[in-house]
C-alpha cells in the first residue's frame, strides 16, 4: 500500500466552524488559539495537513473534482447544459466563502507562528505553508471577483462594525502583488521535494501558473470589460516571473512520462517523473468518482466538435490546410458500433487517448468492458483518459471503475507538461522566445503526441479567431489539446486571454455540436449538417461574465463591498 497520511489526518478541535467568510464569524472558531498550541509541532503539522483538502483533484466519495466535471468551456457539452456559473446575483456563494475561510485559517497559522516557541527554521517553514495557502486562495478570489478585501490577520472582534472587516475591496493588482510576495516567501522557505507534501517545487509550480495568468490577464484586459486597462509593464513583470519559476522546475530533474495519459490513470503517481504535486487516493480508504462518471450509464459530458477539430493532423497541419484525409464521419464496424478509428489514426495521439474509438449515443451505447454499463454522451464522443484497468485483479477491477467513490487512481495537481506550456507561452508573449526555447518545452509535448516540431513561424491557420500571431495561436492550441478537460484550465485561459466570448453558442455553434453521425442508420440524435446537436440550449455572452457577482449577503453585511459591474 502507498504511504500517505495527509488526507487521513483530521484537525478535530482545530475545525473552524461558522467561518463561511471573514464577515460571518458566528459561532466563533472552535480551537484553542494559544501560543502553547502553536508551539506544539504535532498540532501545527496536523493543522497544515488539513490544507490538503483545498486541492480536490478527482474529488472524493460522491463529490465532483476538478477534472472532467468543470465543463463550462468550448471543449465539452453537458447533457444538462452548462450556462454561466452565475446568471443572477446569489445570496451566498462558495466561490466567495470557501477561499475566505481558507485565508482565515492560513492567517491563524501565520499569526500563530509569531508567538510560537518553535525554532526559527520551523516557524519559517510553517509560515511558508500558511502564506502559500493564502496565496492560492487569494488567487482564486481575484480570478473570479476582481477586487477583494485583503486580510493578513484574523479579525477576532465579534462586533460587526469592526473596522477590519468593514473596509472597501482592495484593488486586485495590489492583492496579486501580495500573492506574489507570499509565493516568493514560500519558495524561499520550503524544501524537501515530496509529491504529497508542501515543497519548494510545488510553490514554484503554483507561481508558474499564477504568474502566467496574471501576466496575460494584464496584457489583454480592457477598461470597459475588466475595469482596468491593459498594463504592459505589469504584464512583462509577471511573465518574466513565470519564466523564472518555470525554468527552475525545468532544471529540477523532472521528465515527461513516456505516454500521454500516464499521469491520469495511475494508482501510484509518486513514482511518476512528470508529477510535481498530487492528490493521493487509497484503495478502500479514500476513493473518487471520476472514473465511474466516465465509464457508467450516466450520460457523459461529451467532447465538442470544436474541440475535436482543434487537434492537428499527423502532418502537423490543422483541419483547414492538411493534405491528409479530413473525413470525420463515423462508420459501422463489425461489432455494430460506429467507429472513428480512421479519423483518430491521422490525428494528434492525445485525441485517441482523450476519447473512445467508437461513438456512444442514444440508440448506440458502448461499454469498454462486458461487465460495465453502456455509455452515451450527447455528442457521441466519450471521455476515456481517466479510466484505467489497473485497479485490482481481473475479477474485481471493474467494481472500482463503475461504483461511485471507489476509484483510487491518483490525481495530478501540478505536473511538468503544464510548466512547459506556461514557459513557452510566457516567452512568446514577451517576444523573447527562440527555437531552442520551443525545443526545450513545447516540442517535447509535440513529439509525445506524434506531431512535428513547432517552429517560430508556423503557417497561418484560417481558424485563428483570437487576433494573435500564428505562433501564439499554435501555442494556445497546444495548451488546449494537452490539458483538455483538466482542472478547468480552458475556461480561465479564455478569461485571461480576454476571449470569453468564444463560449457564446449563438456566435460559435460548433461548441454545442458533436460527432459526424451522417452515416448512422435510423439516427435518434438530432443533427445539424450531419453533426450531433449536443444540446439545443443557448449561452449568450455578456461582458459582465468576466467577473462573478458578489453575493448579496456580503454587501448587506458590509455595504463597502460594492457589486461588480453589470450585476
Amino acid at each position: 500500500m502507498k504511504k500517505s497520511v495527509l488526507y487521513l489526518l483530521t484537525v478535530g478541535a482545530l475545525v473552524l466552524t461558522g467561518c463561511n467568510d471573514l464577515l460571518d464569524k458566528e459561532p466563533r472558531d472552535k480551537f484553542i488559539n494559544t501560543p502553547a498550541f502553536w508551539s506544539n509541532q504535532n498540532q501545527v503539522e496536523n493543522y497544515c495537513n488539513s490544507f490538503y483538502g483545498s486541492y480536490s483533484g478527482y474529488g472524493q466519495s460522491g463529490t465532483y473534482g476538478e477534472f472532467y466535471f468543470t465543463s463550462l468551456s468550448d471543449d465539452q457539452v453537458n447533457p444538462n447544459f452548462d450556462n454561466w456559473d452565475f446568471v443572477t446575483v446569489p445570496g451566498t456563494a462558495t466561490a466567495w466563502s470557501s477561499p475566505f475561510t481558507e485565508i482565515r485559517r492560513a492567517n491563524y497559522l501565520i499569526t500563530g507562528m509569531e508567538g510560537s516557541s518553535l525554532t526559527d527554521d520551523q516557524k519559517a517553514y510553517y509560515t511558508a505553508i500558511g502564506r502559500l495557502h493564502r496565496a492560492f486562495n487569494y488567487f482564486k478570489l481575484v480570478r473570479a471577483y476582481g477586487d477583494v478585501q485583503w486580510f493578513d490577520q484574523v479579525p477576532l472582534n465579534a462586533d460587526p462594525n469592526d473596522e477590519l472587516v468593514q473596509g472597501a475591496r482592495t484593488d486586485r493588482d495590489e492583492v496579486m502583488d501580495n500573492v506574489l510576495a507570499d509565493l516568493d516567501f514560500a519558495i524561499a522557505n520550503l524544501s524537501n521535494p515530496n509529491k504529497v507534501v508542501w515543497s519548494k517545487d510545488m510553490a514554484l509550480a503554483m507561481k508558474s501558473d499564477i504568474c502566467l495568468y496574471e501576466g496575460t490577464y494584464c496584457k489583454y484586459r480592457t477598461a470597459a470589460d475588466n475595469g482596468k486597462a491593459a498594463d504592459s509593464g505589469r504584464a512583462t513583470r509577471y511573465l518574466n516571473e513565470c519564466v523564472a519559476a518555470s525554468e527552475a522546475l525545468m532544471n529540477a530533474g523532472y521528465t515527461l512520462s513516456a505516454n500521454y495519459g500516464d499521469i491520469y490513470n495511475s494508482t501510484n503517481l509518486k513514482t511518476n517523473s512528470e508529477v510535481i504535486f498530487m492528490r493521493n487516493y487509497e484503495k478502500d480508504v479514500l476513493g473518487h468518482s471520476t472514473v465511474d462518471y466516465t465509464t457508467g450509464s450516466t450520460a457523459q459530458r461529451g467532447l465538442s466538435k470544436d474541440a475535436f477539430d482543434a487537434f492537428l493532423f499527423t502532418d502537423g497541419k490543422p483541419l483547414a490546410t492538411t493534405s491528409l484525409d479530413k473525413s470525420d464521419v463515423a462508420t459501422l464496424d463489425a461489432n455494430g458500433h460506429y467507429s472513428i478509428e480512421a479519423p483518430l489514426a491521422v490525428r494528434d495521439k492525445r485525441l485517441g487517448v482523450l476519447i473512445d474509438h467508437v461513438l456512444a449515443f442514444k440508440g448506440y451505447g458502448y461499454a469498454r468492458h462486458s461487465s460495465l454499463a453502456e455509455m452515451t454522451s450527447p455528442t457521441g464522443y466519450t471521455i476515456a483518459k481517466y479510466d484505467t484497468d489497473k485497479m485490482g485483479d481481473a475479477s474485481t477491477q471493474n467494481y472500482y471503475r463503475n461504483q461511485i467513490g471507489t476509484a483510487y487512481t491518483d490525481a495530478p495537481i501540478y505536473w511538468l507538461a503544464v510548466v512547459y506550456l506556461n514557459y513557452a507561452e510566457a516567452k512568446a508573449e514577451l517576444g523573447s522566445i527562440s527555437q531552442s526555447d520551443l525545443d526545450n518545452s513545447i516540442n517535447k509535448l509535440q513529439a509525445r503526441a506524434g506531431l512535428p516540431d513547432l517552429t517560430l513561424s508556423p503557417a497561418a491557420d484560417p481558424a485563428n479567431n483570437m487576433g494573435v500571431s500564428s505562433l501564439l495561436w499554435e501555442l494556445r492550441r497546444a495548451r488546449r489539446c494537452e490539458l483538455m478537460t483538466d482542472k478547468g484550465y480552458r475556461y480561465w485561459d479564455l478569461v485571461r486571454w480576454h476571449k470569453l466570448d468564444l463560449l457564446d453558442t449563438n456566435a460559435h455553434p460548433n461548441i454545442a455540436l458533436g460527432a459526424n453521425m451522417s452515416a448512422v442508420a435510423n439516427c435518434e440524435v438530432d443533427l445539424k449538417d450531419g453533426y450531433a446537436i449536443g444540446n439545443a440550449a443557448t449561452r449568450t455572452f455578456s461582458s459582465k461574465y468576466y467577473f462573478y457577482p458578489v453575493p448579496s449577503q456580503q454587501i448587506s453585511l458590509n455595504p463597502n463591498t460594492t457589486q461588480n459591474p453589470g450585476w
